[in-house]
C-alpha cells in the first residue's frame, strides 16, 4: 500500500520530492526505484528528515520493531496510519503521543481508483486534517468518520470489499461454465461485465438501486435472478449483513478498539 500511495503522490504532484523521503529495508522494490528516479531520498537519517506528514505503511506484526526508529519524525509533523489492525492508541504508544490520522485505505488505490476511510481525534487540527485528505485523495476518494470504532466497519465495506466483488465475478463465471459456455469465454464475460458496470457506477451520479432498475424488466430475465439472489427472503442483503459483521468484528479485535 505504501508503494501504491508513492506512486499517486508522484504523480499528482501531491509531495515535494526534493523534501520528502521514503523508508524501505527491501532495497530493489518499485517503491524504492521510483522514488530514486524522482529525487526522493532512500532510507536517510530519521534524525534528519522534517516533513508536514509521516505515513506508516507498516505490516503490523513489525511495528513494535520499526515504529520507535520514527519517534524523531513524529514529534515534528503529523503522523499517518494506514497500518491494519494497529489502533491510534497502539501508534502514539509507540511513537511518543504524535498528532495521528488513521486511514483505511483499499487495494484499488493501486490504480488511482480507490476509497479511503479517515479518523481523526479533536487533537488533529483542520490543517492536519487538509494535509492527510491531500495525501489520501492521490490514491482515490475519502470518506471521513466520525469514531476510530468506525474504521473496523470502514475495514469491512471497503477495506475487504474488493475481495467480495472478485468473489461475485468468480461466482458469475463458474456459473456461466456450470450452464454449458466455456471456462474461458464465462470468465471473460463475467469480468468484462463487472468493470463496465463499475464504469456505469462512477459515470452515471444515479443511486445503484436505480441503476439496478434500469436494467430489471418487469417479468423479464434480471427479475428472475434477482428473485433467487435477493427475493421476499432478502437473502443476499442478510448473507452481505453477516459477512460485514464478521469482518468489522475481527478488525476490532485484531486492533482492539
Amino acid at each position: 500500500m505504501g508503494g501504491a500511495l508513492l506512486k499517486g503522490w508522484l504523480a499528482s504532484d501531491a509531495i515535494d520530492a526534493a523534501t520528502s523521503a521514503v523508508f524501505e529495508p527491501m532495497s530493489e522494490t518499485d517503491a524504492v526505484a521510483r522514488a530514486r528516479i524522482s529525487g526522493v531520498r532512500v532510507n536517510p537519517d530519521p534524525a534528519t528528515v522534517s516533513v508536514d506528514a509521516l505515513v506508516l505503511a507498516v505490516k503490523p506484526q513489525a511495528v513494535d520493531e520499526v515504529l520507535p526508529r520514527f519517534a524523531p519524525i513524529a514529534r515534528r509533523s503529523l503522523t499517518v496510519s494506514v497500518m491494519a489492525g494497529v489502533s491510534l492508541a497502539g501508534v502514539e504508544a509507540r511513537l511518543g503521543s504524535p498528532r495521528a490520522v488513521r486511514a483505511m485505505p483499499n487495494l484499488p488505490a493501486q490504480v488511482g481508483a480507490g476509497v479511503s476511510g479517515l479518523f481523526g481525534p479533536p487533537s488533529v487540527s483542520p490543517a492536519d486534517r487538509r494535509i492527510a485528505e491531500t495525501l489520501l485523495q492521490a490514491a482515490g476518494e475519502v470518506v471521513w468518520v466520525q469514531s476510530e470504532r468506525e474504521i473496523d466497519v470502514v475495514t469491512a465495506v471497503s477495506g475487504s470489499g474488493p475481495a467480495y466483488f472478485f468473489l461475485l465475478v468468480e461466482a458469475l463465471a463458474d456459473a456461466g461454465a456450470a450452464l454449458g459456455l466455456e471456462s474461458d469465454a464465462a470468465a471473460r464475460l463475467a469480468r468484462a461485465t463487472a468493470i463496465g458496470s463499475g464504469a456505469l457506477l462512477a459515470a452515471d451520479p444515479r443511486p445503484a438501486a436505480e441503476l439496478r432498475m434500469a436494467v430489471t424488466s418487469p417479468g423479464g430475465t434480471t427479475e428472475a435472478a434477482l428473485r433467487a439472489l435477493d427475493g421476499d427472503e432478502r437473502a443476499l442483503r442478510t448473507l452481505m449483513k453477516a459477512a460485514l459483521a464478521a469482518a468489522a468484528r475481527r478488525a476490532s479485535e485484531i486492533s482492539g478498539t
